[in-house]
């Protein structure tokens, strides 16, 4: 089966045998305020639903999600569908095993490499961002960084994410040029955070420079569970793994 017409395909110049999608609210049978693919089982939605929704996934993917128990950490462990470890980003070098990371504001990020024999998925909310997920991500991957790419998935734009100083002050405290990823906000010593531009400054600050996507902000689209929107609410998936 082929992946729903509501849900999407990154466009970024990936080898014809690396499959992605980012599934939306649309096509599952969760119900309100989890309407309806909700894929997240830590929400208080029912698990019956959740579950429905999960399988629905694999049949339209063709392919077995190695999910994770996200806790906004810079770990990463290998893709294994037969287990849920700690950690918010996962690898693999085999095909049919998938890659996923579930958010809802958190920004995904997908990798392969050029040859399109190694895919990635990571989670990287603010903590984890500065923390180093992304860095940690193409470790885990043993690629040289210039042979990478990365598609930025649906998050919180630039727009909408307001922020303490804490949090600029995490990422200053690494890059210099930070800096031009923030901007003051209306309300007196908070600031409007870019998380798509601070994922590139980190990336290309370790060579990786091939960085697609970034252009959505799951707080303005109805499409997206949002959690700053409304925080009881559900997730939505990014997936990327290898074609048999």
């Amino acid at each position: 089966m082929s992946p729903s017409s509501d849900w999407l395909q990154p466009d970024w110049p990936a080898p014809a045998n690396v499959r992605t999608c980012i599934t939306t609210r649309a096509a599952g049978v969760s119900l309100s305020p989890f309407d309806s693919l909700n894929l997240g089982d830590h929400v208080e939605d029912d698990p019956a639903a959740v579950a429905a929704n999960r399988q629905r996934l694999v049949e339209r993917l063709a392919c077995q999600p190695a999910w994770l128990k996200q806790v906004h950490s810079p770990d990463v462990v290998a893709a294994d569908p037969a287990s849920v470890p700690i950690a918010d980003a996962s690898w693999t070098a085999t095909p049919g095993i998938a890659c996923a990371v579930l958010t809802a504001d958190c920004l995904p990020a997908l990798f392969c490499d050029r040859a399109g024999t190694r895919v990635a998925a990571a989670h990287a909310g603010w903590r984890g961002l500065a923390a180093g997920v992304l860095e940690n991500t193409v470790a885990a991957l043993g690629v040289e960084p210039g042979e990478l790419l990365v598609w930025l998935g649906p998050a919180i734009g630039p727009d909408s994410f307001e922020v303490g100083p804490e949090v600029r002050e995490a990422f200053l405290a690494r890059h210099a040029q930070a800096e031009q990823a923030f901007s003051a906000s209306r309300n007196a010593g908070k600031f409007m955070a870019d998380i798509y531009a601070l994922a590139r400054i980190r990336l290309a600050a370790i060579g990786v420079t091939a960085v697609h996507g970034g252009g959505l902000d799951t707080f303005t689209d109805p499409r997206f569970f949002s959690y700053r929107r409304a925080a009881r609410t559900g997730r939505f998936a990014s997936l990327v793994w290898l074609a048999d």
